[in-house]
This record gives structure tokens, sequence and C-alpha cells, in this order.
């Protein structure tokens, strides 16, 4: 397959859904993995750079973004990883460096230790999966009772707002564009009731196996987000922290994050 233009969509037939993805660029293969309640073009400033060395694959992960829910609503970890496997499958991708933020984060990881035959290098930009980890205040709203009805009623412009700029660093003004981006995904049919069936998910704690990850690994994290012990934990790898920067990072410190990444990769001196 040849990678097309950074902004044209493609779809694949995959476990009974079609799956939105965007693909442009030449050289090894990268895969981008982006967090729940968001889409693919969270890497719109951060996947045009990455390009320039890099076959860069973007989906839209089940639940979230033009792909939407699952019709089996099951929206475990492994499931996400079984899923991104049979992904890079589709593509005909053998070897791959996955980059995922937050809950991409959290499934490239898993991936790791699942399929260390598949993965070359590891970038986890705020990921989860800590169970001690800060939860954001979208997910603390699905998870509670009282306030999950508003959320699957209402969704309000004004509500996705208030969550962004919960996410975000004390110095990041969240752009109305973002706003309206993210809040017109997240109504797309079904995306809403996906989101909160994520949130309210148990997830598995494999945390206690990171020592066993082999490919190098760069975390990137913000100062102003908690939960964050991967450089503690997987052996092979290098911590970079942004100050300033909270969980939205690709969108708050493009640049920074472009530049870390491309380093990592060899791209850059």
């Amino acid at each position: 397959m040849t990678p097309g233009p950074h902004d044209q969509d493609s779809w694949a037939d995959l476990d009974t859904m079609r799956v939105r993805y965007r693909r442009a660029g030449t050289g090894p293969a990268l895969l981008l993995l982006h967090g729940s309640g968001s889409s693919l073009e969270a890497f719109d400033r951060i996947a045009p750079p990455l390009e320039a060395d890099h076959d860069v694959i973007r989906p839209d992960l089940p639940g979230f973004g033009a792909t939407g829910p699952r019709p089996d609503d099951d929206y475990r970890i492994e499931t996400y990883t079984a899923f991104v496997d049979a992904f890079l499958d589709a593509l005909d991708v053998g070897p791959v460096s996955v980059a995922g933020h937050s809950l991409g984060g959290n499934i490239a990881w898993n991936l790791a230790l699942a399929r260390p035959d598949r993965i070359d290098r590891l970038v986890l930009m705020n990921a989860t999966g800590y169970p001690g980890k800060t939860l954001p205040l979208a997910m603390r709203l699905a998870r509670n009772p009282l306030t999950r009805p508003l959320l699957l009623r209402s969704g309000s412009r004004r509500g996705t707002a208030a969550a962004l700029r919960s996410a975000a660093g004390p110095g990041f003004r969240v752009p109305d564009a973002l706003v309206d981006r993210v809040h017109a995904m997240n109504g797309r049919p079904g995306n809403r009731e996906a989101f909160v069936r994520l949130a309210r998910t148990d997830q598995q704690d494999n945390t206690g196996h990171l020592y066993r990850l082999a490919a190098p690994t760069l975390v990137l994290r913000g100062d102003a987000v908690d939960g964050q012990h991967f450089a503690r934990d997987i052996p092979n790898c290098t911590e970079t922290v942004l100050p300033g920067v909270g969980h939205l990072m690709p969108e708050e410190a493009p640049d920074a994050v472009t530049t870390a990444i491309r380093t990592f990769l060899g791209d850059l001196p």
C-alpha cells in the first residue's frame, strides 16, 4: 500500500467495524494511538513532521472518532490490544514503533508485552495503566451514577470545554476549534455510550509486568500529570518531563513532543 496525503481518510473492515485511519509518509512504520474521548485528529500537529521519516499510521480506536462503538461493547485493554494487532495485520505492517497518548499509551505498552516481536520502539505520552492515577473529569462523571445520565443525555459543548480545560496544563488556553472537534466526534452515534462503558470497565492491572518490556521506551510526561511510574518500572527507558504541560500533551506542546519523538527514533541528532 502506498501512503497517501496526511489528511486523507482510509477505511479498514475489521471486527465487524469500519475503522477509519490515515496513513502518510515514507520510512519505517510508526503507529500513533490517541486517548479516550479523542480521535486521530489529536495528532494533526505532530503527524506531518513525523511523516518526513516514517510511514505514519493513525486509526480512530473503537468507541471513538468515525470508527464508532464496538458491536460487542467490549472495551477491555486486552481487547484493544488484540484489535491493534489485527489492524496492523490487515494493513500488512510488520515491526512497528508505537507512540500512544493516554489510553493509547496504555494499549501500546500492553501490546509490547503481548507481542514483543512486533514492537521496535515505544513512546508513552502521559500513558495510563497505573491504578492510582487521578481520573480526568469526564471519566469521573461517567463513573458516578448520579452524573452519568447527564453525560449521556446532554453532552453539551460547554461540558466538553470544561472537561478539556480541566485536563490541560495551567498555561494552555483550550482553542475553540479543539472544543468543536472533540464535541462533534463524541456526539457521533454511540460514541458517548461507548465512553461510559469504557469508563465503567474494570481493567486488569498489568503494571507488575512492565519489567518484562524489552523495547526501547521513551516516556513523555507532563509535570502536571500524576500516576506516571513507567521510568521506574521499565528497564530500557528514557524519561522526558515537559514543564507546565497537562494531559493533552500532543495538543499543548506539539513542537516539544515532535522533537522528543524524532530524536528518540533517530531522525534528529
